[in-house]
C-alpha cells in the first residue's frame, strides 16, 4: 500500500486532498480538449514555432545563444497562454445554453458589484431569467432566453427599478447566440464597456434601497449553477 506523503513533522503535506496545479491544468486540458480535439497539435505547433523564430533571429543577429536561450524559455510561456485561452474559450462554449450559466459567469466579477445568483425574474415554463446587477454604469438587467419572449420579464423589472432607484440608470444585456444577444463568453466584456454613471456611494446606496425592500423573492431553489461548470481560474492561471 502507497504511504501519504508526510512532513517532516508526519502531517499530511496535501490535507484534505488539495489539487496540485498541474492537476488542475489537467483538468483544464481535458475540457479544452472536448471542445477542440486538435488542441495537442496547436500546441506543440505554437512552441516550436516560438523557438524556430527565436533560434532564426538568433543566427540573423548573429547572437544565436542568448536568442535560444530565450526561445527556450518564452516557448513554454507561449504555449501556457495559448492552453489558457483555448480553456477559457472551451468552459464558455460548453456553458453556453445550460439555465443559469450567466450567473455562473457574472458570480466572477464580485469587485465593484452587487448581484445576487439567484434570478429577480424567471418564467418556469421557458427557463427565461432576468440576473440584475448593480454598478456604477447604474442597475444592469441580464437575461437568458429570446429577446423577444424575456422583454415582458424585463419591463416588469424596469418598471420595479423606476419605483426603487428612479433617477438610476437601467441598461439590459441579453445573452445567447440570437440576434441582438451577446455571446457568453462576451458578457464580461459588455459589463466593462457600460458608461459609468454613479460612485461607490451611490451604488451602496442603491443595493441597500433593494436590500431592505427584499424584492423578487421568487420560488425558486438557490444557487443556480449549470453543472458547477465555472471556468476554472486555478486552472486557467496554472496554479
Amino acid at each position: 500500500m502507497a504511504k501519504d506523503k508526510k512532513d517532516s513533522q508526519g502531517k499530511d503535506k496535501n490535507p484534505q486532498g488539495k489539487r496540485r496545479w498541474y492537476q488542475l491544468l489537467g483538468d483544464g486540458f481535458k475540457i479544452a480538449r472536448k471542445s477542440y480535439p486538435a488542441l495537442p497539435w496547436i500546441l506543440i505547433g505554437v512552441f516550436l514555432v516560438t523557438l524556430v523564430v527565436f533560434v532564426g533571429a538568433g543566427i540573423l543577429l548573429d547572437n544565436w545563444i542568448l536568442w535560444t536561450i530565450s526561445g527556450v524559455v518564452l516557448a513554454p510561456m507561449f504555449t501556457m497562454v495559448t492552453l489558457t485561452r483555448f480553456i477559457e474559450s472551451a468552459s464558455y462554449k460548453q456553458m453556453e445554453g445550460i439555465p443559469g450559466a450567466a450567473s455562473a459567469v457574472i458570480g466572477r466579477i464580485r469587485r465593484g458589484w452587487s448581484f445576487q445568483e439567484e434570478p429577480v425574474r424567471f418564467n418556469a415554463r421557458h427557463q427565461d431569467m432576468v440576473f440584475r446587477l448593480i454598478g456604477k454604469p447604474g442597475i444592469v438587467l441580464v437575461t437568458e432566453g429570446p429577446v423577444s419572449r424575456v422583454a415582458k420579464l424585463v419591463e416588469e423589472e424596469k418598471r420595479q427599478a423606476r419605483r426603487i432607484a428612479p433617477n438610476v440608470p437601467v441598461h439590459t444585456i441579453n445573452v445567447g447566440t440570437g440576434e441582438d444577444q451577446v455571446r457568453l463568453s462576451k458578457l464580461m466584456k459588455s459589463l466593462k464597456k457600460l458608461p459609468k454613471k454613479l460612485n461607490t456611494n451611490e451604488v451602496g446606496a442603491v443595493t441597500k434601497r433593494y436590500d431592505s425592500i427584499k424584492t423578487n423573492q421568487l420560488p425558486i431553489p438557490k444557487g443556480i449553477d449549470p453543472y458547477k461548470m465555472r471556468p476554472d481560474r486555478k486552472a486557467t492561471r496554472g496554479r
